[in-house]
C-alpha cells in the first residue's frame, strides 16, 4: 500500500513551515496540531510525521506533549522525530503514543547505538532518516543545520546490512519549495535497496508526484508546504485516497 503522510513541523507547540529547513523563513501555520491531525485523518489519511524541530535543535525532544494529544485524540500512527538520541528518548516517545521514531543526527554520530535500537524495539518501530543535499549527497543532521561527511549511501548501506526497514530521505534543498520531488534520487535507493520501504520527502507539489513516486518504487510520501498553501486540499486527498487504496 502506498501511504500519503502530512508532516506537522513544530516549534514552541505551534504548527510551523520552513523552507529548505532554513529557521529563519519559519512561519506559524496554525496554533492547534491536535485540530490539524484531526483534519488528516477524517479524510483518510493513516499517518502523520510529527517533526519536533526543538527537539532537532537542542539535541532532546522539547513536545512530546503535543505528541501525547495527537495519539490521544486521533488514531493516527504517528512517526515522531527531533532530537531522539537515547533509549529514554525512544521509551518517552512510546509512552507517549508514537507509533514508530525516526532518527536522523544518533544513527550518524552513534551507529551502533541505532543499529541496537533496530534489534531492541523492532524494525517496524525504529525508522531513519537520511537527509542530503544532492550536490555531494553527504548527510545533514540536527534540523539540517549540520553537515557531516557520511556519503548517503554508505549510510543506507550499513544499516540496510543491519536489518533497516524504513528510511525517510529528503532532498534538503526541494524541501518547503515546491520544484518537484528529486525521483533521480529516489529511483537510485530504490534500485539499490529493493525491501527498503522509502518515504520521499522535499519539492511535493500536487497529487500527481503522489502517483510518479509511487510509479517508481516508493511506497510513501512526505509532504507538508504544499497542503499548507492550498495547493494540496483536502478534496485531493480524498480523491488520491478513493482512486490508489
Amino acid at each position: 500500500m502506498f501511504d500519503i503522510i502530512p508532516s506537522i513541523w513544530l516549534i514552541e507547540g505551534k504548527c510551523v513551515r520552513l523552507k529548505r529547513g532554513d529557521f529563519s523563513t519559519q512561519e506559524v501555520i496554525s496554533n492547534n496540531p491536535v485540530e490539524l491531525a484531526q483534519a488528516f485523518e477524517d479524510h483518510g489519511v493513516r499517518w502523520l510525521h510529527l517533526v519536533d524541530l526543538d527537539g532537532a535543535r537542542r539535541g532532546e525532544p522539547k513536545n512530546y506533549h503535543i505528541l501525547e494529544m495527537i495519539t490521544g485524540y486521533t488514531d493516527l500512527k504517528v512517526d515522531f522525530t527531533g532530537g531522539i538520541s537515547t533509549d529514554g528518548d525512544v521509551l518517552k516517545a512510546f509512552e507517549n503514543g508514537a507509533y514508530a521514531i525516526t532518527a536522523s543526527s544518533v544513527a550518524a554520530t552513534y551507529p551502533e547505538r541505532f543499529s541496537q535500537w533496530i534489534m531492541s524495539y523492532g524494525r517496524e518501530k525504529i525508522f531513519m532518516a537520511a537527509d542530503t543535499n544532492p550536490a555531494d549527497h553527504k548527510i545533514k543532521v540536527r534540523g539540517w543545520l549540520k553537515k557531516t561527511e557520511i556519503d548517503v549511501f554508505d549510510h543506507i548501506d550499513f544499516f540496510y546490512e543491519r536489518g533497516l526497514k524504513y528510511l525517510k530521505c529528503s532532498d534538503v534543498t526541494r524541501d518547503g519549495v515546491m520544484e518537484g520531488p528529486n525521483l533521480k534520487l529516489y529511483e537510485q535507493i530504490v534500485e539499490k535497496y529493493p525491501s527498503i520501504h522509502l518515504a520521499a520527502s522535499g519539492g511535493v507539489r500536487n497529487t500527481d508526484d503522489f502517483k510518479t513516486l509511487k510509479n517508481i518504487g516508493v511506497t510513501s510520501v512526505v509532504f507538508g508546504r504544499a497542503f499548507y498553501e492550498g495547493i494540496i486540499t483536502l478534496k485531493d486527498i480524498d480523491k488520491f485516497m478513493s482512486e490508489n487504496t
